[in-house]
């Protein structure tokens, strides 16, 4: 469950456990809250900083250009225009419509993994319900899809609080299943994206909740063809013994039915460093030639502290 602190400004969100709790997520709406008045205060920060949030909510998008009247704003006059016809023009704008929140949460084996505060689908879970509750609060509608090694549910985008709760009972179900007897099949993360895909209206938010241990050109090609019509987020959940090895000695690993040891030696350690290193700059820079924004997310890290620093929700 999520452990979580309530001052105004030193608010914290450390997700622990190998199993969701239900009522964790569904008060994961208050924390979600706080995440908004933490957005909203950085809001003009943002904007006039130097590194603009890599994810943006409702905007203003460009409808038409006309002859400038009284009262238009002189920032929005389209001084080529004016040059060309001799005659001031502005640029008119109007809100865009709503962007439906797409949240996309893998449950596969691989995820089920941890070495410190939780497992890796008990923190995307969270993450998942942080992002639905904000969505929701802010009047959007929220749906998605969640998959395991061998199935997987899809939700329309609904505004509406039962359908959050749908999806993160569904969300509980699909952690749980994690901690039974392993799935015989393995589906890829390429045949997630392509039923995300399906799934997802052009013009959408999209969070992809995953370790992304199995993405390939099948991936690629599917983030490539969702990324043409939205917004998305990939939010990388790694655990830090995935990124670094424990000093020298004997390892004991398990899966929660079988155990096993293994031997690490300085050799080994580097190996396996480099090995990361170059599997995490590989993925940063395929996403980045989509557009996608790529927020790694560690098992220890303070969920709040991590999506009001990096996202602007609202």
């Amino acid at each position: 469950m999520a452990k979580a602190t309530s001052s105004t400004e030193s608010m914290n969100y450390v997700v622990r456990g190998a199993s969701v709790n239900r009522a964790a997520l569904i008060a994961a709406r208050l924390t979600a809250r706080q995440l908004r008045l933490r957005q909203q205060r950085r809001h003009v920060a943002r904007q006039t900083g130097n590194h603009p949030a890599p994810f943006k909510g409702r905007g203003l998008s460009f409808q038409q250009l006309r002859a400038y009247q009284g009262g238009d704003e002189i920032r929005h006059i389209d001084w080529r225009v004016t040059a060309r016809t001799t005659k001031p023009h502005t640029r008119v704008f109007e809100e865009e419509r709503e962007r439906p929140i797409v949240i996309c949460l893998d449950q596969r084996r691989p995820m089920a993994f941890g070495s410190r505060h939780c497992f890796k689908s008990v923190m995307a879970c969270h993450a998942a319900a942080l992002l639905a509750w904000n969505g929701l609060d802010s009047n959007d509608r929220v749906g998605g899809l969640i998959f395991s090694d061998d199935r997987h549910n899809e939700f329309r985008p609904k505004r509406s609080s039962r359908a959050v709760l749908h999806l993160l009972n569904s969300a509980c179900e699909y952690s749980e299943r994690l901690l039974q007897a392993p799935a015989v099949d393995k589906q890829p993360l390429s045949s997630a994206l392509e039923e995300l895909r399906r799934i997802t209206r052009p013009g959408s938010s999209v969070f992809i909740l995953s370790d992304f241990h199995d993405y390939d050109d099948e991936a690629h090609k599917q983030l490539l063809l969702l990324s043409r019509h939205n917004d998305i987020v990939a939010l990388g959940i790694n655990d830090p013994l995935e990124l670094r090895l424990p000093l020298q000695g004997a390892l004991p690993l398990s899966d929660g039915q079988q155990r096993s040891v293994i031997n690490i030696d300085q050799r080994l350690q580097q190996h396996y460093r480099d090995h990361i290193a170059q599997a995490q700059q590989t993925l940063q820079q395929q996403l980045r030639q989509l557009g996608v924004v790529l927020l790694p997310l560690s098992t220890d890290d303070d969920l709040l502290d991590i999506l009001s620093r990096e996202i602007r929700l609202t």
